[in-house]
């Protein structure tokens, strides 16, 4: 087959000329990311290579499936190398970035689970792994800083409440909520995610840090067991 170059594509379909011509907003998921990643390889240009990229994860919808690749997954693409895979696996990591920062400035009382939700869901909802987080809130329930706690398997994570507490203590916090993911995408609290509610709530409750949530977040979906009547 034979390679068809960037520079075999008539100028004003390039991306980088339709970028300037057009805007950002004027190109699809594989021009973007093809401006990103820039060089081809001998086999593809750069279009090509973005676009092999985003079938990857197929049939999960292309752009989507960035949050989900690894530098290994990235690599499997011929042309795509561990400088390129490294661009590629921070524009994940400076949108989720980006849509937290957003949804943080959005206001500064996180006592609402929605407001919860809304920070988090972004970056929590793609994720493969079970991933924990408490979020620190000063007396405004203002974000003061918020710590990913424990990291498991597809199934299970480990929190321990004497790491979270350290944690509390060290940056002042007042009050706490804690978020996790359920991989599955049904966030249904499990035993343990009762177990651990109960616990760290007493724990906060003895030493004057209160816990206001316990979130649980599915696909598209989440719990909040504050609503539940068990926080």
């Amino acid at each position: 087959m034979e390679h068809i170059t960037m520079k075999d594509i008539p100028k004003d379909e390039r991306p980088c000329e339709k970028c300037l011509r057009e805007g950002p907003e004027g190109l699809s998921d594989a021009e973007l990311l093809s401006i990103i990643i820039r060089t081809g390889s001998r086999e593809d240009n750069s279009l090509a290579l973005a676009q092999k990229i985003l079938a990857l994860n197929y049939p999960r919808e292309g752009i989507l499936g960035l949050l989900h690749l690894s530098m290994q997954e990235l690599m499997q693409v011929k042309g795509i190398g561990r400088v390129k895979g490294a661009q590629l696996l921070c524009i994940g990591e400076l949108s989720k970035r980006i849509w937290k920062r957003t949804a943080s400035l959005k206001g500064t009382d996180f006592h609402r689970p929605q407001d919860i939700v809304n920070y988090f869901v972004e970056d929590m909802r793609h994720r493969e792994q079970e991933l924990v987080f408490v979020m620190l809130l000063n007396t405004k329930g203002a974000l003061i800083k918020d710590i990913m706690i424990s990291q498991g398997t597809v199934n299970t994570s480990v929190v321990s409440p004497r790491e979270i507490f350290i944690e509390a203590v060290k940056y002042h916090a007042v009050s706490l909520v804690l978020v996790h993911n359920h991989p599955s995408g049904d966030p249904a609290p499990s035993r343990e995610d009762l177990s651990i509610t109960r616990r760290v709530k007493e724990a906060g409750d003895l030493i004057g840090i209160r816990l206001l949530d316990h979130i649980i977040i599915g696909d598209n979906s989440y719990i909040s067991l504050k609503e539940r009547g068990i926080v």
